[in-house]
Formats: structure tokens, C-alpha cells, sequence
């Protein structure tokens, strides 16, 4: 059969979906801006009144330490590591403190992989945080980080999921994903952190647990046209089966920094992925535009081009700034660009409940002119807790002073 722009674009319009050769030859020939206003189109569809949501939250990273070895990312640092990290409770609860003082409702809590950070300790930090806060929402730890913890506890995911929950996880982060194709995982040296089908497993798996979790992708390493579609499709074939993602995040490879290295992919280029993963995935409401990693110009931008949610007003952001992106948008200029670009703004919660009015329409605020980082610079402070907590290598037993017999609290 011969594909026309007339006859897949009259399906789109119509609500029919796209099989995987004919979103490849849009995604390969369709113009930019044919792509744009099929993509708008479906936004429209979806979110007839013109809204264009955003969150207040904080990304905290809790700890930097990271077995995975990801050569595309330039955040981690191994076991032993001078200026490896681990957050304290205390900070963490600071952290929140003020994200609560700038409108905030939810932390997005991702970190490394670190050997020396037992289920336990993820236990106790929920649940502390759901004592001193408790409408505040955890949107923590990626499958990657779940797949982790039960391989580190020898406990099933399910299992894992359950205990996470009881002490106050509230959603999850679609971190890890990269591209769901173990080819490309297996190059960019994270398959052995979760091969495509455990990161969709650990997602299917916190749906059934009645969780809301989101799903990303990053891309422009080595990964091909038809590589980028198989991934979405495999986020929509998990969509058609619980219906658990609440948003769909695309961004490209930053490169600076980082042991892969090469170049970031173009402002274009974003646009037409952002444009094609409307039109694939039909069954996500929610598309949000990745002004962190392209900057506010090109986030105002993909409001035309399948958007709907300029996503979060980070306040602190830590792993895409260390491979070079470091853009900043405190909430009066993420309203700023989505009236300017005729939209009205609303907050809302991970769950895409509506909040209201921007913050500092309501009260003053101050303005949020950089972004955070996970600590200062020079502290290489060891929390006390951690203590209580038995590391499993060499390197974290000799920093809480733990030899092989000595007790744990």
C-alpha cells in the first residue's frame, strides 16, 4: 500500500492508530510542520480548553554513588569515589522545607545505584518524610533503582513495591528507560542495570501495586529511527494493559562530560520526536516539553508541536547539569512562556490533578534565578544514620567504621 500525508493524516484526525511502518515513514519523511500541526491537533483533541499544566517539585538526587556505569552519564561516581555522596535524612527534610516555601507538593527522588544503601534505609527515609510531611508527595526511584534494591535485598520487585508503598511511595519516576531496545542497552553499557523487558516489568508490576508512574525516553546516541518507534511502542503496547502512565518525557542525549561523549541531537530533531510520540502514543494524555535539556525557547515551542505540560519547576536539578544543560525556570517564567504562547496555566499534582492559580499570584515568593544543587561544593560530610545501616563494600564499611563482626543498630 502507498502511504500518503492526505490518508495517515485524515486517520490521525479521526482517532485511528498508527502501525509501526507507517509512524516510520512519517517520522522519516513527513515536513517538521506537518508534523506539528497533526501532533497539535491530537492536543487539541485531548485537552480541548487550552490548558497547559506544570508541577512545583524538587529533583533530589540522594546519592551520586552508582554501580550501573553508564557511559552516557556524567553524574555518577563509583564506590569509593572522593566525591561520592550520600544525602542525609536531615538534608533530604531541609530540601523539602523549602520546596514547600516556593508552592512545592512533591519531591522526585532518584539516585545511583549504591551498593552500601539497604531497602531499610529507603524505609526509613519514606517514612520519616511522611511523618514531618505528610501531604507531601514521594514520585520516587526509577525501575532501574527497584530492580536494584531487589536484587541488593534478594527480595522479588513485587515485594519490593509493597514495602515501598506501605511507608509512603506515592508514584514513579520513568527514569532508565533510554531506549527500550537491548541492542542500544547493551552499547550505552546500562543493560545490565535493566534490560528493556525488567524496566517494563518493574512499571507493570507498580501499576498492579496501584501506582501512577510516568515514561521517558532519551535519545540520540546510537540508537536508530526504527529503534526510537519500537521504543514508544512498547510504552504504548504496556499503556493498552493497565493504563498505569500518566505522561510520556522525551529528551536528547547531553554529551558533555560524559565517557560516550559526541554530539547533542538538534532543536528540530526534539520537535520531530516530540511530534511523532503524540501521534503514536495515543492512548498517553500527557506530553510533556523538555525546556531543561532544550532550553525555555524550544519548551514554549513544543506547546505547538504535541505538548500539553511544561512539566516541573525543578528548583534543584543535578544529573543532566553535570553533561552540560543547566537551564533554569522558576514559575513566573514557566507561566510567562505558556501564556505567551496562548495557553492558560494551571499547576497540578504528578497525577495531573489541577491546582489552581501560579503560586506567586496568591503570595509572594521569591524568585528562582539558579538551580539548585544536591549539596556545596567542598562538602563531603558522611550522614550520621548511615551507621545504623550495613554497607556492603569495602569502601562503605570503612567509612562508618564497620568491620565485618561489628554490630548494626
Amino acid at each position: 500500500m502507498t502511504l500518503t500525508l492526505d490518508a495517515l493524516g485524515a486517520r490521525i484526525l479521526d482517532g485511528g492508530r498508527l502501525s509501526a511502518g507507517e509512524a516510520l515513514w512519517l517520522y522519516r519523511e513527513a515536513p517538521t510542520l506537518w508534523l506539528g500541526r497533526m501532533a497539535d491537533a491530537v492536543r487539541q483533541r485531548k485537552h480541548p480548553d487550552r490548558v497547559v499544566t506544570y508541577i512545583i517539585d524538587r529533583n533530589v538526587n540522594y546519592t551520586n554513588v552508582c554501580t550501573a556505569r553508564c557511559n552516557f552519564c556524567a553524574f555518577y561516581r563509583p564506590v569509593g569515589h572522593g566525591e561520592g555522596y550520600v544525602l542525609g535524612f536531615d538534608e533530604i527534610h531541609r530540601k523539602i522545607e523549602e520546596t514547600i516555601a516556593l508552592g512545592g507538593n512533591q519531591l522526585l527522588l532518584q539516585g545511583g545505584h549504591n551498593p552500601d544503601l539497604p531497602l531499610e534505609w529507603y524505609e526509613d527515609l519514606f517514612r520519616g518524610v511522611k511523618a514531618a510531611f505528610p501531604d507531601f508527595r514521594l514520585h520516587a526511584l526509577s525501575p532501574p533503582e527497584i530492580l536494584h534494591i531487589s536484587r541488593t535485598s534478594k527480595l522479588p520487585v513485587p515485594e519490593v513495591i509493597r514495602r515501598l508503598v506501605a511507608v509512603g511511595l506515592d508514584s514513579v519516576p520513568g527514569g532508565g528507560a533510554e531506549i527500550l531496545v537491548d541492542r542500544v542497552r547493551k552499547l550505552l553499557n546500562c543493560y545490565g542495570k535493566a534490560t528493556s523487558d525488567e524496566w517494563l516489568d518493574v512499571m507493570r508490576e507498580a501499576h498492579k501495586a496501584g501506582l501512577r508512574t510516568t515514561a521517558t525516553m532519551m535519545y540520540g546516541t546510537v540508537e536508530t529511527d526504527e529503534e526510537r518507534l519500537e521504543h514508544m511502542l512498547r510504552l504504548r503496547d504496556l499503556q493498552d494493559e493497565t493504563g498505569g502512565f500518566t505522561a510520556f518525557i522525551t529528551w536528547s542525549y547531553q554529551p558533555e562530560h560524559t565517557e560516550r561523549g559526541g554530539q547533542e541531537a538538534t532543536g528540530v530533531d526534539y520537535l520531530r520526536t516530540l511530534a511523532i510520540a503524540r501521534l503514536v502514543l495515543d492512548n498517553f494524555d500527557n506530553l510533556q516539553a523538555s525546556w531543561v535539556t532544550q532550553g525555555g525557547k524550544v519548551g514554549q515551542l513544543s506547546l505547538a508541536f504535541g505538548a500539553n505540560d511544561m512539566g516541573s519547576v525543578m528548583i534543584e536539578e543535578n544529573v543532566v547539569r553535570a553533561a552540560g544543560a543547566a537551564y533554569c525556570m522558576d514559575e513566573f517564567e514557566v507561566v510567562r512562556n505558556i501564556e505567551d504562547a496562548g495557553f492558560t496555566a494551571s499547576r497540578r499534582t504528578m497525577h495531573y490533578e489541577r491546582l489552581g492559580t501560579p503560586v506567586f499570584r496568591e503570595r509572594a515568593v521569591p524568585r528562582l534565578l539558579e538551580l539548585a544543587t544536591a549539596r556545596e561544593a567542598g562538602d563531603d560530610s558522611v550522614p550520621a544514620e548511615l551507621v545504623n545501616y550495613r554497607a556492603r563494600t569495602a569502601a562503605g564499611k570503612r567509612q562508618r567504621g564497620q568491620t565485618p563482626a561489628s554490630p548494626v543498630a
